[in-house]
C-alpha cells in the first residue's frame, strides 16, 4: 500500500500541469453550474441574438438521449473514467495532444459525474438555439474528444514506427 502511495505522489509531482489543468476545468465547470442553479431565472436570459443562458436539468445523455437514465449513465461514466486512468500511460504515448485531450475528457466527465451523483441530473445552461443546451464540462469533453480523434488519426504513423 505504501508503494502505491509513493507512486501516486511521484506521478502527481511529475504531472503538476495536468493535475492543475484538470482541477481548474472541474472547478470552472462546478462554479458556473452553481451560478446557473442560483441566479438563472425560469426564463432564458438573452445575451446575443444567437446566445441565451437557460437553466436545464438534464437526466439523460447528449442530445436528450436516455432521459431518466441517470443511474446507468453514472456507471458508464465511471467505466470511462476508470479506463482512461488505467490506460493513461499508453494513451499519453501518442503525444501531448492525446494527453491534453484525455485531461479535458476526464475533467469534464468528472464534472458531470459529480452533478449526477449529488443532484441526480446535470446542470446545463449554454443555449445557442441551434444546438441542445450544454455546459462547460460538455465543451471540454467535446474538445478533448476532437483532440483525441485528430491526434490518433494523424499521429498514428509515429506510434507505429516506435513498435
Amino acid at each position: 500500500m505504501r508503494n502505491l502511495w509513493n507512486k501516486a505522489v511521484l506521478w502527481s509531482k511529475e504531472n503538476r500541469a495536468v493535475l492543475g489543468a484538470g482541477a481548474g476545468i472541474f472547478l470552472l465547470d462546478h462554479l458556473t453550474k452553481v451560478a446557473a442553479l442560483f441566479w438563472l431565472p425560469d426564463d432564458p436570459v438573452k445575451l446575443f441574438p444567437f446566445f441565451y443562458l437557460r437553466y436545464v436539468e438534464n437526466t439523460g445523455a447528449a442530445f436528450g438521449m436516455m432521459q431518466g437514465g441517470n443511474f446507468l449513465l453514472i456507471f458508464i461514466m465511471l467505466a470511462i473514467v476508470a479506463y482512461m486512468i488505467k490506460s493513461w500511460k499508453e494513451l499519453c504515448a501518442y503525444g501531448k495532444l492525446v494527453e491534453w485531450g484525455c485531461v479535458f475528457i476526464l475533467a469534464g466527465a468528472l464534472g458531470n459525474l459529480y452533478d449526477r451523483i449529488t443532484l441526480g441530473y446535470v446542470v446545463d445552461f449554454l443555449d445557442f438555439r441551434v444546438w441542445p443546451v450544454f455546459n462547460i464540462a460538455d465543451s471540454f469533453i467535446t474538445v478533448g474528444g476532437c483532440m483525441l480523434v485528430i491526434s490518433l488519426c494523424f499521429g498514428r504513423k509515429g506510434k507505429r514506427e516506435e513498435k
